[in-house]
């Protein structure tokens, strides 16, 4: 039987095509959540992003069917109810290998962005105005202290950049504690002592039951932390972050993912002192072409 493939929310062109060469049948289409349960129930396979939700209400419509794998294009599947997926005897795989070294990289440039105020002072070159005064008092990467909350694919990813820019890596352990990461410049600790020494904290976990940023944890930081968030919007307590960024507790936010990505938070995405991306972290040519394979991998090996 011919195999049918909804994609979403896009896909890999050169991976599409492989795979139309290869005689499944690929529809692109985007449903809307009230539509998208009925819809699943005509694919055998549907491929999601970020933008797609599959959750209880999806999957109840399309159990029965003949859909039996959803592929998260990503890192996480906090977007899929996978217990609910599961239960129903469909499948849910991910991609968390092919974006890591994409998302890593954007969370140093995001610090880069913070310790030299680039955002707020190219938005002022942008006006003509020349604020050189205002925007010379950044500081240096090299020396410092950055705090990993979060030490698997991405994190380790961003702690060797940050080890290579000459900074000090903390990041703690909760499960199996990864091997052949410490050395002289990197070092696991408590999470108390990684709040109260890092002069950066880097989120590169997923989303928990609260917030990893909020009131109770800002006020264990360092005053004049900078925060980075390229994991999930929700490891933040926006409202808590502002009133950071206002008291000068936190110098700097550079920030990629939001809790509302279809209206994030502008009174925070506007501050002079964020930097920030529209959940960009996977977006670059060659993660598009290393995320296509895995999905290309994932579909041939499927049933």
């Amino acid at each position: 039987m011919l195999i049918r493939v909804l994609v979403t929310d896009g896909m890999d062109a050169g991976a599409m095509e492989k795979l139309r060469g290869e005689g499944y049948e690929l529809v692109e289409q985007f449903y809307e959540p009230e539509a998208l349960g009925t819809a699943l129930r005509d694919f055998d396979i549907v491929v999601i992003r970020s933008a797609t939700k599959i959750k209880a209400p999806q999957i109840e419509a399309a159990k029965g069917s003949r859909l039996k794998l959803i592929i998260r294009a990503g890192v996480g599947v906090d977007n899929i109810d996978v217990k609910t997926a599961e239960a129903a005897g469909i499948a849910v795989k991910n991609t968390p290998r092919a974006s890591s070294n994409a998302v890593a990289e954007l969370a140093i440039a995001l610090l880069f962005a913070c310790a030299r105020n680039l955002s707020v002072a190219g938005h002022t070159m942008r006006e003509q105005k020349w604020e050189k005064k205002a925007y010379s008092k950044g500081f240096e990467l090299s020396g410092k202290t950055i705090g990993v909350i979060g030490y698997g694919r991405i994190g380790r990813m961003i702690g060797e950049k940050s080890q290579a820019l000459g900074m000090n890596v903390l990041s703690t352990v909760h499960h199996n504690k990864p091997e052949g990461c410490e050395n002289e410049r990197m070092h696991f600790v408590s999470m108390e002592e990684l709040l109260s020494q890092s002069d950066v904290i880097a989120l590169s976990a997923p989303a928990g039951d609260k917030p990893l940023v909020d009131a109770e944890s800002l006020e264990k930081m360092k005053d004049g932390v900078v925060i980075i968030n390229t994991s999930r919007g929700s490891n933040i307590d926006e409202a808590a972050l502002l009133a950071a960024l206002e008291s000068g507790k936190v110098r700097a936010a550079g920030l990629d993912v939001w809790m509302d990505e279809k209206n994030p938070n502008w009174a925070l995405a506007s501050h002079p002192s964020v930097a920030c991306t529209p959940h960009i972290g996977a977006g670059t040519k060659e993660a598009q072409k290393r995320i296509g394979a895995e999905l290309v991998d994932i579909i041939e090996h499927f049933g």
